[in-house]
């Protein structure tokens, strides 16, 4: 049986899951990821700040869609 990581925003704000509107998404499920892989941004305060994988392994789940408001805590997706 393989661990999930959950990685968690840092901070309130809004989640991104791509890079610019004409990019693909960071990472989906199945990608193979380190731990310093950005799977995705948050914006707060028109400030935004790059989310990492935090383990290395596979994305297992995505829990957030794109442009979606999170809070401090909140789990984005898990790796295991």
């Amino acid at each position: 049986m393989s661990e999930e990581t959950a990685v968690a925003a840092p901070c309130p704000g809004v989640f991104y899951r791509r890079p610019d509107p004409g990019s693909p998404p960071y990472v989906e499920v199945g990608d193979t990821v380190d731990a310093g892989t950005v799977v995705g941004l948050i914006e707060a305060m028109k400030m935004f700040q790059e989310i990492q994988a935090g383990a290395s392994g596979h994305v297992a789940a995505v829990l957030v869609e794109n442009e979606q408001t999170v809070d401090a805590g909140q789990t984005l997706l898990t790796v295991e």
